[in-house]
């Protein structure tokens, strides 16, 4: 498994692979699948037929090798694959910054959006390539694939701003995003799991 490089580090360039969603030189690679993102989608039952079916991939993170630490601005790109649970689309785990910090994440392809709560307040961000979405300090934020490809973002935040998933799991994102006829319908958060 590729690492990332231990700082202080030498300037370097990266190079996006637009085929794959990779970076090289590259640092660690980490994949969801729906069986890791149990708790995350309203519709348990469809949640579990999906785990059990196939258990697909539902994201990948492709790091590039600049480390997590004070001072380093690390960068990641992202791939959410199209889909649905339960006509939720398909989403990243989201994570809150235990150090708040500000964040970027900039639209490669394919369509989804940026969901952001600060614990009271939900936020949309539609995404697209060529779109810079920003993160201020304090916002948990998740994406989300709204087309019927897959979704690329590139993300720079800083080396140590540490990532909460937990803060999600206990209070929710404010709005789930689900098909709807033309555009992503935003919908209320139900911190309990709906039946199927």
């Amino acid at each position: 498994m590729p690492e990332f490089a231990v700082a202080p580090i030498d300037p370097m360039s990266v190079t996006f692979q637009p085929a794959t969603g990779g970076m090289n030189p590259s640092g660690p690679v980490l994949s969801r699948r729906m069986s890791d993102l149990e708790g995350l989608f309203a519709d348990t039952a469809a949640w579990q037929e999906a785990r059990d079916g196939a258990d697909p991939v539902v994201y990948e993170v492709a790091s590039s090798p600049v480390p997590e630490a004070p001072g380093e601005l690390p960068q990641s790109i992202t791939t959410i694959h199209p889909g649905t649970v339960g006509g939720e689309f398909h989403m990243t785990k989201g994570h809150q910054h235990p150090n708040p910090q500000g964040e970027i994440y900039f639209g490669l392809s394919g369509t989804g959006g940026l969901l952001l709560f600060d614990g009271t307040t939900p936020k949309w961000i539609p995404m697209a390539p060529g779109v810079i979405g920003y993160i201020p300090p304090g916002w948990a934020h998740r994406s989300v694939n709204t087309g019927d490809e897959p979704y690329r973002f590139l993300a720079v935040y800083p080396g140590d701003a540490g990532h909460d998933y937990g803060w999600v799991l206990e209070h929710g994102m404010g709005w789930r995003v689900r098909r709807g006829a033309a555009e992503p319908q935003l919908v209320p958060f139900r911190s309990e799991p709906v039946a199927g």
